[in-house]
């Protein structure tokens, strides 16, 4: 194609063309700057420094002064619910959703921001019909998010099961949890009267199924230590006693680490059948490779039983020196202590009974018996004052403390969250 001279008449017109159209978009910026309220740069201004009590007051007096302003309506909501005013930010957001000019999109953002202000309420119906209504928007993954801490939160575990598949329709990616919502439908099974077998079974059955897929993963050793547990206790309740040894003594090679859980039930399933020999020296080789404190207790009580306190006291003295451990000392000390006052003190390893060179030989070995009983008693009274607050287990996410061992923390609701040992193992 020839180029024509002419064409040159464009360039300068192509040029006026653009200046024109910057002043014009420079002076309608400023002319929307000028009508802005003084309070909405106020309000930018204290949410950068941090005073978010001062930004509220600031925007709610541009919302009075411009009520259509739909973005100031969603950072004020945001704020209100930031501060815990749950009601003024409910308010907020339904004034939002009662707007008709509103669009589809504001809608949507409105409903599940109301959503969020009913579940920080703890209005839980009200939440869980709110985010319903987002289930087929762009809220859907933190909608069914929500619910499922809903489920939970009511223990509605075949709702929070259901839940857990929608999410996985929507998002490839695990869910841990969802291997505890089918124990906990075996414990609420097992729990009833008469339990429901037939339901425990399939429960454990879908968890295996669950843990399956963690697996792989190279997690869930906690997921199948429950698991293992619950068959045991199930196994219990059909009167298969060699079943339920089988999988308690499955804990201690699949998940070494909770064989503190299952130590007493071990020892109690080896009684019932005669072999308590067999069940003490399983546990003590266990005990040797993963020390722990409860497995430790259980061990010591049963060498006192089988061998006497002087084997027994033999084992602990090497443990606590490998181990040291004051919360193994108190327990040590309550368990002797606890067997007989007086005459059943034992001589401590290494000591000597001296009498006085007039008294008989019964009386001195009783004053001795009795002056060593004395002496333990107030060693154990001193060292569990300051054991108490060691004898506890404590949830790694929000340090929740708490006597027993929960597989969810009561304090922040996080699955596995509970390490299987004392406070004083893991400082």
């Amino acid at each position: 194609m020839d180029f024509e001279p002419w064409w040159l008449i464009f360039l300068p017109l192509l040029f006026a063309l653009g200046w024109i159209a910057a002043r014009v978009d420079i002076r309608q910026m400023l002319s929307e700057t000028r009508t802005l309220p003084n309070s909405y740069f106020k309000g930018l201004n204290f949410l950068l420094n941090e005073e978010p009590d001062r930004a509220i007051d600031a925007f709610v007096e541009v919302v009075k002064l411009d009520p259509e302003t739909t973005e100031l309506h969603f950072a004020l909501g945001s704020l209100f619910r930031r501060r815990g005013e749950m009601e003024r930010a409910i308010r907020v957001h339904q004034s939002l959703l009662s707007r008709a000019d509103l669009t589809q999109a504001d809608r949507e953002n409105a409903q599940h921001e109301l959503a969020q202000d009913y579940l920080k309420a703890g209005m839980l119906d009200r939440a869980e019909q709110a985010f319903e209504q987002v289930l087929d928007t762009r809220f859907a993954v933190p909608a069914v998010r929500a619910l499922i801490r809903i489920y939970e939160s009511e223990h509605d575990w075949p709702r929070a099961i259901e839940a857990v598949k929608r999410l996985r329709a929507l998002i490839d990616e695990p869910v841990p949890q969802l291997v505890h919502y089918q124990c906990e439908r075996a414990v609420a099974a097992m729990a009833i009267k008469p339990p429901d077998i037939h339901a425990a079974e399939e429960a454990l059955d879908a968890a295996d199924n669950a843990a399956a897929a963690l697996r792989a993963q190279a997690r869930g050793q906690a997921s199948e230590a429950r698991i293992a547990i619950l068959r045991a206790r199930l196994a219990r309740l059909l009167n298969k006693p060699e079943s339920e040894r089988g999988y308690l003594v499955s804990v201690l090679t699949m998940a070494p680490e909770y064989a503190s859980l299952v130590a007493a039930d071990i020892l109690e399933s080896y009684r019932s059948v005669g072999q308590q020999v067999e069940g003490l020296q399983l546990l003590r080789n266990h005990y040797m490779r993963y020390p722990s404190l409860d497995t430790f207790n259980v061990v010591f009580r049963e060498l006192r039983a089988q061998q006497g306190h002087q084997l027994a006291w033999v084992f602990a003295r090497e443990s606590l020196r490998a181990h040291p451990s004051l919360l193994g000392l108190d327990r040590l000390l309550e368990a002797e202590l606890a067997s007989d006052p007086v005459a059943g003190v034992p001589t401590l390893p290494g000591h000597v009974p001296v009498a006085a060179p007039d008294a008989p030989a019964a009386s001195a070995s009783t004053a001795v018996n009795t002056a060593t009983g004395a002496d333990l008693g107030l060693l154990r009274s001193l060292i569990h004052k300051h054991t108490q607050r060691l004898d506890r287990y404590s949830c790694r996410v929000c340090g929740f403390e708490a006597r027993n061992f929960y597989w969810q923390c009561p304090g922040c609701n996080s699955w596995e969250t509970y390490e299987p040992r004392r406070l004083e193992e893991i400082k």
